[in-house]
């Protein structure tokens, strides 16, 4: 069993930066394929991106492609998603998954609580 636990959400103006961090206990987290999504009010939850277990390779939804960059230590059971250029339609909770592959939601076994990111204009 994998427990997920993000930080680094918070309130940030449009243009500006975060960096979300996940947390894994109860099992080393470099065996599994890591995944970003997000969920904002009244949507359904989407992809947003995903790295191999060796991170040799990665993928990204359009909407963030050349702004987001999903990255991961394996030595310290974390994984990142950097955040630059923030969008107000980037505002969503952010979850962290492990266990899965690409974008396939229901790939992933193991999920985070989430995290707030919210956008002002």
């Amino acid at each position: 069993q994998v427990q997920l636990v993000e930080s680094g959400g918070g309130l940030v103006q449009a243009g500006g930066s975060l960096r979300l961090s996940c947390t894994a206990s109860g099992r080393t987290l470099s065996s599994y394929g890591m995944g970003w999504f997000r969920q904002a009010p009244g949507k359904e939850r989407e992809f947003v991106a995903a790295i191999t277990w060796s991170g040799d390779r990665i993928y990204y939804a359009d909407s963030v492609k050349g702004r987001f960059s999903i990255s991961r230590d394996n030595a310290k059971n974390t994984g990142y998603l950097q955040m630059n250029s923030l969008k107000p339609e980037d505002t969503a909770v952010y979850y962290c998954a492990a266990g899965g592959s690409k974008w396939y939601t229901a790939s992933y076994d193991y999920w985070g609580q989430g995290t707030q990111v919210t956008v002002s204009s």
